[in-house]
Parts: C-alpha cells; sequence; structure tokens
C-alpha cells in the first residue's frame, strides 16, 4: 500500500457530481502537481483528503490507517495532513509568532516557550523573523502565504496539500513563495498541489496529474504529460496554456 491511498473517492453536491472515483497512490517524499481548468475537480479533492470535505463514497487512507468516514479523529488527521489555502486564512487579529504558534500550543501540546522557539525558527528559514510581531494586514501578500506555510509546518505534518497558493499573489511575489515550495520539495516533504503554475509543476513534480470534470484523466512524468500528453483534453488544455504564455 502506498503512503497515502486514495481508492474510488467520489464526491457530489446535489446532482452534481465533482470527483468521480478517483485513484491516487502518493508515495512518501513525492510531489504530486494536479493541474487542469478550474473546476475540474482540484481543490475538492484536497479538500477531501484533510476531511474539509466529506466522501461519498470511496476509502482515503494514511500510511496504512483509514483516515476517512466516521470515526476519524479529524484533529490527528490534520496534525498529519496540513493545508494551504490560496487565501492565507491567517487571524487578522493576530501578530504572526501568535498565529504560527496557536495549534502547536492547543492541538500539539507544545509549551508556549516550545511553539515560539520553532516558529522563530520556521520563520528565520523563510526570512520573515523581522516580521514576527507584525499583524497580517502590514504583511504583502507573498508574506502573508510564507507565514500561512510556516503556520502550517509548525504542525510538522506528514503531508503538505497546497490548494493555488500563487493564485491571488501578484505576478512579482509568485517566486518568493514558489521558493519555499520549491525547498520542501528538495528536502523529502510529501505534497500533492492543485496549481495552474505550469512550468513550476514541470520542476518540481514527481507526477503531474490532469483532472478533466472530476476524473483523474492522465498521469505520467512531467515531462511525458507536457511533452507527449496520450489524452486529447489534456492535449487541448496544455495548448490552452501555451498560448496564454503560461508555459
Amino acid at each position: 500500500m502506498a503512503f497515502l491511498e486514495i481508492s474510488g473517492l467520489r464526491k457530489s453536491y446535489g446532482d452534481h457530481e465533482v470527483l468521480r472515483g478517483i485513484d491516487l497512490a502518493v508515495e512518501r517524499h513525492q510531489v504530486i502537481c494536479l493541474i487542469g481548468a478550474s473546476g475540474s475537480g482540484k481543490s475538492t479533492l484536497l479538500r477531501c483528503i484533510n476531511a474539509l470535505e466529506t466522501i461519498d463514497a470511496g476509502q482515503i487512507g494514511l500510511d496504512g490507517e483509514v483516515v476517512s468516514g466516521a470515526g476519524v479523529d479529524v484533529n490527528l488527521l490534520r496534525r498529519d495532513v496540513g493545508m494551504v489555502f490560496q487565501s492565507y486564512n491567517l487571524f487578522p487579529h493576530m501578530n504572526v509568532i501568535d498565529n504560527v504558534t496557536l495549534a502547536p500550543i492547543r492541538l500539539g501540546g507544545l509549551s508556549r516557550e516550545q511553539a515560539t522557539a520553532k516558529a522563530t525558527a520556521l520563520l528565520e528559514r523563510v526570512g520573515l523573523a523581522d516580521k514576527a510581531k507584525a499583524f497580517p494586514d502590514r504583511l504583502s501578500g507573498g508574506q502573508q502565504q510564507r507565514v500561512a506555510i510556516v503556520r502550517t509546518l509548525a504542525m510538522e505534518p506528514r503531508v503538505l496539500l497546497l490548494d493555488e497558493i500563487t493564485a491571488a499573489l501578484d505576478p512579482e511575489l509568485v517566486a518568493e513563495v514558489l521558493g519555499i515550495v520549491r525547498q520542501l520539495a528538495a528536502e523529502g516533504m510529501t505534497m500533492l498541489l492543485a496549481t495552474h503554475e505550469m512550468g513550476f509543476a514541470r520542476e518540481v513534480a514527481d507526477t503531474v496529474c490532469f483532472l478533466h470534470q472530476g476524473s483523474l484523466l492522465e498521469m505520467g512524468p512531467p515531462e511525458q504529460i507536457f511533452t507527449e500528453p496520450a489524452e486529447e483534453r489534456t492535449r487541448m488544455f496544455l495548448k490552452s496554456i501555451i498560448a496564454a504564455g503560461r508555459l
């Protein structure tokens, strides 16, 4: 069994089936990039893995344990499976250090001193040690997103889910956020990324998955997907991406 195993995953909203039987196996230290048009199911898949959405059918397993369905300890799951969103989701009334230390203290059982030491080290790592006492509205979008990544890393997750984390950023801020993700990939973090940054996906992914209308239509190494896709729908999608100057 793979480290993260998704089998027959289905999710509907009313009569609209968003995920149509997704099967995906993710090994330790693997980087999976999910690509596809808006509405193809990328974000919903990530939200299902993190139990932010209930699933209608199928199963999700992590390291041999079932982590979907009734009876799952959601707080424990989210310690193992961290998620970073495109909208940052920082608490505006809390400064950076308090945003980062909140979960390790409340859910991770760390003392304030332990959590602060860990948070400080992580902020230094992403070049934001001098922003520890700043509030989110005093930070640029790129800085806020780096804090959001640090906040998730502070819980020491075994899997990191990244949902279009550069989508809300000005173009000049994208590189600083992707640099952090590139570093995490090099260090062996197991990651699933939903992204529109095709060049980045081509660079960091071990496997690229193309989703179309809720189905995992095609998957393979980046060079194969981006240069010789097997499916006509994948070719059409990449042609539109190239025409838009994004690959």
